[in-house]
């Protein structure tokens, strides 16, 4: 995937970006190919009849209604324990011919190319995302009108559907085929019924997150310190009591908030985020065999989706890496700065900033940690 995900998805970022502070339906036409490499149909065949997959990272859907999961599933045993959830190909495969469309769900959890997508996605947009698949046989409908409670990415890679979009102005028909995406914000109805061929859609959900949650998350601990003593007995008759009571204990609430230092706020935000993304290494065997013989002159690479965040703290440096973090010394900050702006180097290219010794310590780290990659 070349460029970054947002412009794949969405075509120039600031038209986009004003389209979604206007809460505005938008279209954008990217290559095909480009969208199909993430998911083909010969992926989803594979992931259905091939995989061993499980529920819930794949559901049933026909007119409306979800299936239940004992119409597709079934169940086996591995080293003599029994497992459960397991999909019935040839069940499933009768439900699609019958009409049903095939939900995968979760597909950023297993799927490397939307893997990598939404973990691109995530570092530019800063909310977390999440991916899921639509497979649908000729003619038929998955789902009724409906919204969701979360911003949405939807893109097709394979035949054509077409999308019944309620719109503030009126509803608009919108004929989605490969290398069309659509953005729809939160709340918006649709409905959407594969044409003449097989359709497969992918969407990106945005699981925003919003002023509310950080404002709640910023005063956590003042409201934590406000006392748990009961209520005085007798306010029901002294309301004006309580009621002044209640003034000067938000008049002191409010000078605990107004000193709430917001630069630590949002470093806890942004740490918060940095730290709690899933694992992404893909090619991390390889990388951990390879990291022993890591010398001066070995390209590494940043792995696609991997943060490199620096927060300070007194001599030490908490570097976030998207699913946990690592503390080193303060004195690496030059070279960690160094690396950040680069996305290939060796690490001679450290020479400015550390030792050969110094420099291959901390290469090799970064390769075991995820954050970079041996170029093969």
């Amino acid at each position: 995937m070349s460029g970054s995900a947002l412009d794949l998805l969405s075509g120039d970022a600031q038209t986009f970006i004003s389209k979604v502070w206007a809460s505005q339906v938008h279209l954008h036409r990217a290559n095909p190919d480009d969208l199909a490499d993430l998911l083909s149909l010969d992926d989803v065949d594979t992931l259905l009849t091939s995989s061993a997959i499980r529920t819930p990272s794949v559901r049933v859907a026909k007119d409306g209604a979800v299936l239940p999961e004992s119409a597709y599933t079934r169940g086996a045993t591995l080293a003599g324990k029994p497992l459960t959830g397991l999909v019935d190909a040839r069940k499933a495969l009768a439900l699609f011919e019958g009409g049903a469309t095939v939900v995968f769900q979760g597909l950023h959890r297993y799927w490397p190319p939307l893997t990598r997508l939404v973990a691109e996605l995530e570092l530019e947009i800063g909310h977390p995302c999440q991916a899921n698949a639509y497979l649908t046989p000729p003619g038929a409908q998955g789902f009724a009108v409906h919204s969701d409670s979360h911003d949405v990415f939807v893109f097709q890679t394979a035949g054509s559907k077409q999308w019944e979009v309620h719109a503030p102005d009126g509803v608009d028909d919108v004929l989605l085929e490969p290398g069309l995406s659509m953005y729809l914000p939160t709340g918006t109805p649709h409905a959407a019924r594969a044409q003449d061929t097989v359709s497969l859609h992918v969407t990106i959900g945005i699981n925003q997150l919003t002023w509310r949650g950080l404002v709640e998350r910023s005063l956590a601990d003042v409201v934590s310190r406000v006392a748990e003593a009961h209520l005085p007995a007798g306010y029901l008759d002294d309301p004006a009591g309580l009621a002044d009571e209640l003034g000067h204990r938000l008049e002191s609430l409010a000078a605990q908030i107004r000193s709430v230092d917001t630069t630590a706020a949002v470093e806890a935000e942004v740490r918060r985020f940095l730290t709690t993304r899933s694992p992404r290494l893909s090619g991390g065997l390889h990388d951990v065999l390879a990291a022993g013989a890591i010398d001066d002159d070995t390209v590494l690479r940043r792995r696609p989706g991997s943060p490199c965040v620096l927060l300070a703290r007194g001599d030490r440096i908490d570097v976030l890496l998207g699913d946990r973090s690592i503390d080193v010394p303060g004195w690496l900050r030059p070279a960690l700065d160094d690396l950040r702006e680069r996305r290939e180097l060796a690490p001679r290219d450290l020479a400015e900033h550390l030792d050969p010794q110094s420099r291959l310590v901390l290469c090799r780290r970064l390769v075991r940690e995820g954050m970079l990659e041996v170029v093969s």
